[in-house]
């Protein structure tokens, strides 16, 4: 890096720096630069440094549903298929299903039908998805595809006698409507954590995770209060969200030479600024 790129990249650090403060460009600077600092350089900003790397700003990857990546990052070095269509719709399934119950749609009262989806494709399929985004370097694709396989093999469980949750809850209606208000609230945290991550991604991403932050919200509520209006109201959020997922899947399956609609993403606002 020459004298003048190295001034310029002291004046637009991006908002991922490391706290850690700019040093000179000497050997031992070099050695100690961590690895994770992002800015940029060129007369334009045209090149982003990414620890050790440097790529043209038109070769980023960016933020897009379809693959689970929320913000500009590096192309993978690995070869593999995009796992994020094969999650995105574990997750959209199973949570459709499971909405229609939580709204009460057909007067069906028994959910036992979502354990297989939520075991098998919610969960088993869904959290081998979010290993495969490890391996493509995604980091938010993997945890947010893994967590919520984990979550669907989770809720499985409860309903599945081998695991003797329920049976422990016995006689303890409201002990088990509370601890399962908090089970809901932790994903509910957790969730809303993930969409402050898609802010300055497409609409449909930030969407899909904000008002599923939203449906566990009520959820959690519903399940504290008692009132079954405010689960059917989390149980239509659901099946708005399970769309959304949907269409975020089908974004990262349509292209020009294989479908004649194509799913088209609408970015949010974005600049430099941030807390």
């Amino acid at each position: 890096m020459n004298d003048y790129e190295f001034k310029d990249s002291q004046e637009h650090l991006s908002d991922f720096e490391s706290p850690q403060a700019v040093h000179d460009n000497g050997p031992e600077s070099q050695t100690a630069e961590p690895v994770h600092r992002i800015f940029t350089t060129g007369s334009n900003n045209e090149y982003i440094h990414i620890g050790r790397q440097k790529f043209l700003k038109n070769d980023l990857i960016e933020a897009f549903g379809g693959t689970l990546n929320p913000g500009l990052a590096p192309p993978s070095l690995h070869k593999f298929a995009n796992p994020a269509p094969l999650g995105l719709s574990g997750f959209a399934l199973t949570t459709f299903v499971l909405s229609m119950f939580n709204a009460k749609a057909m007067g069906i009262v028994i959910p036992n039908v979502v354990v297989g989806p939520a075991m098998f494709y919610g969960g088993l399929v869904q959290l081998v998805a979010g290993i495969w985004e490890i391996a493509l370097e995604n980091t938010f694709g993997g945890t947010a595809l893994c967590s919520y396989g984990g979550f669907w093999l989770s809720f499985g469980a409860i309903y599945i006698p081998w695991f003797g949750i329920l049976d422990a809850y016995e006689n303890k209606e409201s002990e088990l409507a509370s601890a399962l208000g908090f089970y809901l609230l932790g994903w509910c945290i957790f969730t809303f954590g993930l969409s402050v991550c898609t802010m300055k991604s497409t609409v449909m991403f930030f969407a899909l995770f904000f008002l599923l932050g939203v449906t566990f919200l009520l959820l959690s509520i519903g399940e504290f209060t008692g009132k079954e209006s405010i689960d059917r109201a989390g149980g239509v959020v659901g099946v708005i969200v399970s769309f959304i997922a949907w269409y975020n899947a089908f974004a990262g399956l349509t292209n020009k030479q294989n479908s004649y609609i194509i799913a088209h993403s609408i970015p949010l606002p974005s600049n430099e600024r941030h807390l």
